[in-house]
């Protein structure tokens, strides 16, 4: 659960803004590297 409160800081993964589910999980594996750094 935290770890989705996390990604919901991600306007675009919140939303899922993008409707395709390659570029969808590439926008979640971005967000997950930006808050590993």
């Amino acid at each position: 659960e935290c770890g989705i409160n996390r990604l919901n800081r991600h306007r675009a993964v919140a939303t899922r803004y993008d409707k395709l589910a390659v570029r969808f999980e590439a926008t979640v594996q971005i967000a997950v590297i930006n808050e590993w750094l």
